[in-house]
């Protein structure tokens, strides 16, 4: 039961450091919840170009790609990956 409830306050935690950080540009694209786009959304993901496309959980390389272009780090940000879990578990 105390992981349980560790785990539920990392990811309250990570939801509210990733709505309050400040990290990113108003020209980065915001996060998609879906991890396996399908139909129009996935041709429309398709046309756009990588680095203008949205954060997806578990895309690492287009992930990668799109911080490396927008903040010169390869590195997620700790809000960002302590956010992971609740982006694959929560649908927004």
């Amino acid at each position: 039961m105390n992981r349980f409830k560790a785990s539920l306050a990392m990811i309250a935690f990570g939801i509210f450091t990733d709505c309050c950080a400040g990290v990113s540009t108003a020209q980065q694209p915001g996060w998609s919840p879906n991890i396996v786009a399908t139909g129009i959304q996935r041709e429309q993901i398709r046309a756009t170009p990588i680095e203008q496309r949205p954060y997806r959980p578990l895309h690492f390389y287009g992930n990668t790609v799109r911080r490396i272009h927008y903040r010169g780090t390869p590195l997620p940000t700790l809000a960002e990956a302590v956010a992971l879990p609740a982006r694959i578990v929560i649908r927004r």
